[in-house]
């Protein structure tokens, strides 16, 4: 039987791994759906760094599917050298303690 479920995982896993700064969100950089993916893209910008982003308003089953794979019930996420940050008050904690720059420089440089 055709496994939809598995094949959404192998694809985030992919995305993932592809990225070394990812932004799941609502919308686009230029457009968020929400203010949550927009303050979080706005933490990336002002660090100048490039990220990339999947826009799960397209992608109804990314949008569930990374919920599953992250364990995290809301968007936006973030994941950094493969690893999953968290959500937009994670983000917007580590960078007012000046962490979330040590991990996208780190991540860059790898």
């Amino acid at each position: 039987m055709y496994d939809l479920e598995r094949d959404v995982q192998r694809e985030i896993a992919q995305q993932v791994r592809d990225n070394k700064i990812l932004i799941y969100m609502k919308g686009t950089p230029d457009m968020p759906m929400c203010g949550f993916s927009y303050a979080t893209v706005q933490v990336f910008r002002s660090l100048g760094v490039p990220f990339a982003t999947v826009n799960v308003l397209d992608e109804p089953e990314i949008r569930q599917g990374i919920k599953v794979f992250s364990n995290w019930p809301t968007i936006p996420q973030v994941y950094i050298n493969g690893e999953f940050i968290g959500g937009n008050d994670i983000i917007q904690e580590l960078y007012q303690r000046q962490e979330l720059q040590a991990l996208v420089t780190a991540a860059l440089e790898s």
